[in-house]
């Protein structure tokens, strides 16, 4: 029992840690989002830890601005009916409901679903009488680039195909950063670059069976890392669809950056060398 107890506790400790850092990612990218920037080269690497324990993101050189004629305004998309967390055959079944200042890829528009559909009905049935707020997306989907950029194993399966991609990618890349935070490898590594590219193209999905990971985490990773850009968790609703994930639940949104970080960096101080350049003053190291 009390082995079942300590295994269970670490794998408290690993969501809770993980959902942490994912969580202030996906604020990053949010608003990078917001500011007409997509990343492009989300990895642990560029992920550094502040003083207090907080995150930032670095390194900014691959990171694509849009113009204002290809930048989506952020827009507040009016509250309506929906899951957290829907599953993607949910998704392609019922995708949300776009104002008509709303802009989104042709190409991404899923044909409704019939009202006499019996799954429908009965989802519809199921989220009689949970109401969730007003969304707020900031999601420039209509930028395009033809770039092939990133880190191999990081690479969105629309970059390696070289057909052209948009802020979709940063969702690819969060999912792939997931999957390195819990099983410390990502999942389309091969024997080199080439075999890796393969991978990202042709090879499904698969989790390892050790460490154990939540249910959760795993439906989101999968959501994130749908090869098809314009079916992948994030890519017509933004930060906003990944934020209602039931992964995610219990984050505070609102005082992400007034929550108190799984680990703060401690401090330590040595003393300088003194000379004529440099003052005999204590330097503080994380």
């Amino acid at each position: 029992m009390h082995f079942f107890s300590s295994c269970f506790t670490l794998i408290n400790i690993r969501r809770i840690v993980t959902r942490f850092y994912a969580s202030e990612v996906v604020v990053a990218l949010e608003y990078l989002h917001m500011m007409g920037i997509v990343y492009r080269d989300l990895k642990p690497e560029n992920v550094l830890v502040r003083s207090d324990g907080h995150i930032m993101l670095t390194d900014f050189d691959l990171s694509l601005r849009c113009d204002d004629s290809t930048s989506t305004p952020a827009q507040v998309i009016p509250a309506q009916n929906h899951t957290p967390a829907p599953p993607q055959s949910e998704y392609a079944m019922d995708p949300p409901k776009f104002g008509a200042t709303s802009c989104i890829l042709p190409n991404c528009i899923v044909p409704s679903v019939s009202c006499f559909n019996p799954m429908r009905r009965r989802k519809k049935k199921a989220l009689a009488g949970r109401h969730v707020g007003p969304s707020f997306v900031a999601e420039p989907i209509d930028v395009r680039s033809m770039s092939f950029v990133g880190t191999h194993e990081y690479l969105a399966p629309e970059i390696v195909s070289g057909e052209g991609h948009g802020s979709a990618v940063d969702w690819w890349t969060l999912g792939i950063f997931l999957f390195e935070l819990f099983y410390g490898v990502t999942p389309f590594r091969g024997m080199d670059h080439e075999v890796t590219l393969a991978n990202i193209m042709a090879r499904a999905l698969e989790f390892p069976k050790e460490p154990v990971v939540p249910a959760s985490a795993k439906d989101l990773i999968t959501l994130l890392l749908a090869k098809d850009p314009c079916r992948r968790l994030g890519s017509t609703m933004g930060a906003s669809a990944i934020k209602h994930h039931q992964f995610f639940g219990g984050v505070n949104w609102a005082l992400l950056r007034c929550t108190t970080p799984p680990f703060v960096p401690p401090i330590f101080t040595r003393d300088v060398l003194s000379d004529e350049s440099c003052p005999d003053t204590p330097v503080e190291y994380y």
